[in-house]
């Protein structure tokens, strides 16, 4: 397959049988992924706050 022709048929792809989001879908999907994020983030942070403190009362029963 030729370079031009894979660029050809790329481009009438992308053009004509992909369908693109709508701006407010794209703003939906984006609000959706900062959510979750965010709520995955504190979840981390409050298993390592724990799992912190649960080992600094073993090492502290330990020395």
């Amino acid at each position: 397959m030729k370079i031009g022709t894979y660029f050809k048929e790329s481009y009438n792809e992308l053009m004509h049988k992909v369908t693109w989001p709508s701006w407010s879908e794209l703003q939906g999907s984006a609000t959706l992924v900062l959510v979750t994020s965010v709520i995955l983030a504190i979840v981390v942070w409050a298993m390592d706050f724990i799992f912190d403190k649960a080992m600094g009362v073993v090492y502290g029963l330990l020395y």
